[in-house]
């Protein structure tokens, strides 16, 4: 167990220091950094600079070959003549340019389940379900429902965001592949407009460009007394409709401040921390998938434990998703209790980020968030123009920082491994 003066000294400086918001807002002011935009590649070299700082070690750039995309527009008109605002959905295919015809089918919330149950009407049809709020209990992800709708037969697929105000919503459905059906996201205002002519022919226009490209990892390693490793994780890559400053630049501005807080203590505990930003993970978490892949198993059995910093404000409190992992409950409790501190727990599995990848290794990981099941907290703004700056205060900044640096902490210090290492029918298990 840590002392309780090295647990006092981090979260001093934490708390002490104005960096955390700096941090923050310069992230902020490089844009939505969605993945190969100028935007993005900025981010990753204001990244690249600051992570050598904080961390005092070396960097390792690690490119990742992708298909890329680059979004060109899109529109909806109706059965009426009326032209709505539209929002390609990350590597959409383009419709001809002519657009897209075919009936409207409303399926509301759009579960699998009733995508489904609609039978022969999917087929040909282009189907219309509603976003939801995307950190609370039962939520069904936007990708889930493409999919079912696209292997149902459906001809295209839009998604109306769940909140009034005009706020179009985005996010990436298909992988660029053949197969996939052009896709965009709508306001909760054209969506609902739209579903008052289900059964009505409408026409979808897309435009997108496909191109081979590469994206860039960023890591860092800070060593402990042994080989083995804590990994402290956060995305670079967001959306081009505001800042995505909710998601992600509040847990990259984290992570900058834990290696920070921390880096001179790392050395004297059982392990090290490498710090991982990963990016293209807003496109099917593409980043640290490719990173874990081409790693080799004897460097992979060196990683003990994942804390993922996803999305750590705009509401009060900080949840820990812990996929029901055995141990992670009690490590969290062992960690955070001596402090004062604690989180709320959510079990389910939840692949909606780079934690993910690591459980389907067999690596134990978890995912800290905020505002989880807080449907009115400034989550709900998450992949819209709305995720800008405004909505995370500094205190809800400093907050997630001390609970994941006294996480690392705890797991770097701890003799045996922090939570067992899962088999690999334990990680099928799940992550299916």
């Amino acid at each position: 167990m840590l002392a309780r003066s090295v647990m006092e000294k981090v979260l001093g400086r934490i708390w002490a220091s104005p960096r955390i918001t700096e941090d923050f807002a310069a992230i902020c002011a490089t844009g939505g950094r969605f993945a190969g935009t100028a935007s993005e590649k900025a981010s990753v070299e204001w990244l690249a600079r600051r992570l050598a700082e904080a961390s005092g070690a070396t960097v390792t750039r690690e490119a990742i070959p992708y298909r890329g995309w680059t979004r060109i527009g899109a529109r909806v008109t109706d059965a009426g003549g009326m032209t709505h605002r539209a929002e390609a959905l990350g590597r959409s295919p383009s419709t001809p340019p002519e657009g897209l015809e075919a009936v409207l089918l409303d399926l509301g919330r759009g579960t699998p389940e009733q995508i489904l149950a609609a039978g022969e009407a999917v087929r040909g049809a282009i189907i219309l379900v509603r976003h939801e709020f995307m950190v609370g209990t039962g939520h069904m992800h936007r990708r889930k429902k493409y999919e079912c709708a696209r292997d149902a037969g459906a001809a295209g697929f839009l998604i109306a965001c769940h909140e009034p105000g005009l706020l179009p919503v985005t996010g990436s459905a298909g992988n660029g592949g053949p197969g996939n059906i052009p896709c965009a996201g709508l306001t909760y205002e054209a969506g609902a407009a739209l579903a008052a002519q289900t059964g009505r022919r409408i026409r979808l226009f897309v435009e997108g460009i496909f191109e081979d490209r590469h994206a860039e990892n960023l890591l860092t390693t800070v060593a402990g007394q042994g080989e083995e490793l804590l990994v402290l994780s956060a995305h670079i890559d967001g959306h081009d409709l505001a800042y995505s400053a909710i998601d992600n630049a509040s847990g990259l501005a984290c992570a900058l401040t834990v290696i920070e807080a921390i880096r001179d203590i790392v050395p004297g505990l059982t392990r090290g921390v490498q710090v991982g930003l990963f990016n293209i993970e807003e496109w099917a978490l593409l980043g640290s998938a490719a990173h874990l892949a081409q790693m080799a198993p004897a460097e992979r059995a060196k990683r003990v434990l994942n804390v993922n910093l996803d999305s750590l404000a705009g509401a009060e409190g900080i949840t820990a998703l812990t996929s029901g992992v055995p141990g992670m409950v009690e490590f969290l409790h062992t960690a955070l209790a001596p402090a004062g501190m604690s989180v709320g727990i959510s079990a389910p599995f939840m692949g909606n980020s780079d934690h993910a990848n690591y459980l389907r290794h067999g690596i134990p990981a978890l995912r800290l968030c905020a505002g989880f099941d807080c449907p009115q907290s400034n989550m709900r703004f998450l992949l819209t123009p709305a995720d800008t700056p405004d909505k995370v205060h500094p205190h809800q900044l400093k907050l997630a920082a001390s609970i994941a640096a006294l996480l690392v902490l705890a797991g770097c210090a701890s003799p045996a491994a922090p939570v067992p290492r899962l088999d690999e029918a334990s990680a099928q298990r799940i992550t299916a």
